[in-house]
């Protein structure tokens, strides 16, 4: 079921009074019930898909306790590598055995040799890129010997299934989500009103900015051809901020609504149009998948501890799995190796990590060189974000081709005023509330008639211009 769906507002306040209210005397109950509530939240999509999950957490659980008793690197690393191999052949299975499939067609075709080869209808579970790298960190801290293993079977299944973030992140490692299910939770007024605004903020993004940018970039990317330059741009500028708003307005709710139970997740998103370089950005964007392949891939290849060879090939290697962790589409690779070639400058001139700090800290207004670093970022981010929403690699190609022509300069043939005004309204928001966690964290401190007008004003919004109800775009990685 979708967040912003009429059976979520049903299900989460029955899951809410009963953790409260019914099993908050027994944590063993407590989490019982979010593994019940997961589980009929995940089956909603469609029930069949659940044996994975449960497979899954099975698996690396009882790998985790193997590998607490098992001292001869040779098993332990077998036990690591059973792990692997399981969680990532569902993952391959599932999510890229066409596209190999196709590949390996097309590759004779091009040398003028046709091989007939069936694909089979194969269709992707939902989440499963999400929680197969939930459930691999853990069995690779283990492993580490960097998070002792847990015995309770209940709450590694509810770590692995934990609702509010199964699906769509953020990504989160067990060592700092699994430890939370071990100790008793309290109910906290401050952090469910903290968590019910965040809640609200996100449910904003999703369908007054993501929803309603949506209807225009389909439009504009799926009749390509037939529009000029500067619809083109203006397309692509929708699809950056239905994405955005989309992304990480899910992981505000999902954040949210963790504290509502009494958890605190990771970040995911920290107002990455607003960064100055494409480093930043990166530093700033789906912060749990960045920070979880510089953990386990990038640092465990050597980082940047090497020769610049190394940093290179290391520098494209995360960038181009982020891209196919994406998708199964040639699109999703060329677009993570363009953001290699963004960030290969910063690398090797050292200045990756300049602009660690919040941009215009404590001013009212950016300078006009971060002014002029913010556009560039944005612009360069724009065009990779147009291999990320083609249907093809020709498309992007065509796309991006039609979209410099002369008529760039070109007034649009698409040009919907009220998004404009609405998506502009919400980057001013974004930049008040750029030094929280999310853009309204800070607005209790305001006089309290304007605060509720604020939560109104979002409300009537949401309701004004909430159009057909559409799932988030991450569901479909």
């Amino acid at each position: 079921m979708y967040f912003n769906s009429l059976e979520f507002f049903i299900f989460l306040p029955i899951v809410f009074i009963l953790y409260w209210f019914i099993t908050r005397r027994n944590l063993n109950y407590q989490n019982l019930l979010i593994v019940i509530a997961s589980y009929v939240f995940y089956g909603w999509w469609d029930w069949r898909f659940l044996s994975l999950i449960v497979f899954s957490s099975i698996v690396d659980y009882t790998i985790g306790l193997l590998l607490k008793k098992e001292v001869t690197p040779f098993k332990r690393k077998l036990l690591l590598w059973t792990s692997i191999c399981v969680n990532l052949g569902f993952l391959g299975f599932f999510k890229y055995y066409n596209f190999f499939i196709d590949s390996f067609v097309d590759s004779f075709a091009f040398f003028g040799k046709q091989v007939q080869v069936n694909t089979l209808n194969i269709i992707l579970p939902v989440g499963i890129s999400f929680y197969t790298f939930q459930t691999l960190s853990y069995t690779i801290d283990v492993y580490n010997k960097k998070l002792e293993p847990t015995n309770n079977i209940f709450s590694f299944l509810a770590f692995v299934s934990f609702f509010p973030q199964l699906v769509a992140g953020p990504i989160e490692r067990a060592t700092n989500l699994l430890p939370q299910f071990y100790k008793k939770r309290e109910f906290n007024y401050a952090n469910a009103i903290d968590g019910l605004r965040q809640v609200l903020w996100g449910l904003f993004k999703k369908v007054v900015i993501a929803d309603n940018c949506a209807k225009y970039a389909n439009i504009i990317f799926n009749n390509s051809d037939d529009y000029s330059g500067s619809t083109l741009l203006l397309g692509a500028f929708f699809f950056a901020f239905q994405i955005y708003g989309d992304f990480s307005g899910y992981s505000d709710i999902a954040i949210g609504i963790s504290r509502l139970f009494g958890f605190d997740l990771k970040r995911n998103f920290a107002f990455p149009y607003f960064s100055r370089d494409i480093a930043e950005f990166w530093r700033r964007w789906h912060i749990s998948l960045s920070t979880w392949f510089r953990d386990y891939l990038y640092i465990p290849l050597g980082g940047s501890r090497g020769g610049t060879f190394m940093k290179i090939r290391n520098t494209f290697i995360i960038f181009i799995v982020s891209g196919f962790w994406h998708g199964a589409n040639w699109t999703f690779v060329i677009w993570g190796f363009l953001n290699a070639l963004y960030f290969l400058p910063l690398m090797l001139a050292n200045k990756n990590r300049v602009n660690t700090n919040i941009v215009a800290q404590g001013k009212y207004l950016p300078n006009i060189k971060e002014l002029f670093q913010i556009t560039i970022t944005f612009f360069i981010t724009l065009i990779a974000w147009v291999f990320f929403r083609a249907n093809n690699v020709e498309q992007a190609f065509a796309f991006i081709w039609d979209m410099f022509s002369w008529t760039l300069f070109s007034a649009p043939e698409i040009f919907p005023n009220y998004i404009i005004y609405l998506v502009l309204g919400f980057i001013i928001i974004e930049w008040i509330g750029r030094h929280g966690e999310y853009a309204i964290e800070r607005i209790d401190n305001i006089y309290k008639p304007l605060r509720w007008s604020l939560y109104l004003l979002l409300i009537v919004l949401m309701f004004r211009f909430a159009g057909e109800e559409q799932a988030f775009i991450y569901f479909q990685f």
